[in-house]
């Protein structure tokens, strides 16, 4: 590929990424992403044989990119506790500005190689989460009494439950929400001196 024909190809990514996220990919056609990249279906056509492909690179690339941030925390110096509150922090900034429309498409009216493509990334991702959960819990860092498999189920309610309105409106911030949520999810309602 010629420097044009990348720079075509990331331009029609972009614009698909903010469209898609945006407004969700149903409602996105190939004429208002290349009328918004300023290229012409031709070129469109060249890189992509169709909308869904534009769409499944997109959530891999992105997939990815979450991927290698979370491998990059897991394998810092940083002490347990700090890697999880990255973690929660790195999946909120991450899905901040995809539109519940984009997430409807995704997982209620899923085209089935995209809804397939998405099952396999999550299995893939979670039994990574769990197994490094399971080490370290191996390694002290977590009680030994608690199931890695509930803290797994606990995190992902966590997540649903920042997108709860009653509960965001409850907090001046996305970050102070979650900073609340981090603190319930380590130490819980009692008080230091409680615990001693």
């Amino acid at each position: 590929m010629t420097h044009s024909s990348n720079k075509k190809r990331k331009i029609i990514m972009e614009t698909g990424r903010e469209l898609f996220w945006k407004y969700g990919f149903k409602r996105v056609t190939i004429e208002e992403i290349c009328a918004a990249a300023g290229v012409s279906k031709m070129t469109y056509y060249k890189f992509f044989s169709n909308k869904m492909d534009l769409v499944k690179l997109l959530l891999n690339n992105t997939v990815t990119e979450a991927v290698d941030k979370y491998k990059t925390v897991m394998d810092s110096d940083i002490p347990f506790q700090e890697k999880v509150e990255l973690q929660i922090k790195m999946k909120m900034e991450g899905t901040s500005d995809i539109s519940k429309e984009f997430m409807d498409d995704l997982l209620v009216h899923a085209d089935p190689e995209a809804m397939q493509m998405m099952n396999d990334i999550s299995a893939s991702t979670l039994r990574m989460i769990f197994d490094d959960y399971v080490t370290a819990q191996q390694e002290g860092h977590i009680r030994k009494d608690i199931k890695p498999e509930f803290i797994l189920y606990f995190l992902n309610h966590m997540f649903e439950m920042m997108e709860d309105e009653k509960l965001a409106n409850m907090y001046e911030t996305a970050s102070d929400l979650a900073t609340e949520m981090i603190r319930f999810f380590f130490y819980g309602i009692l008080s230091p001196e409680e615990k001693q």
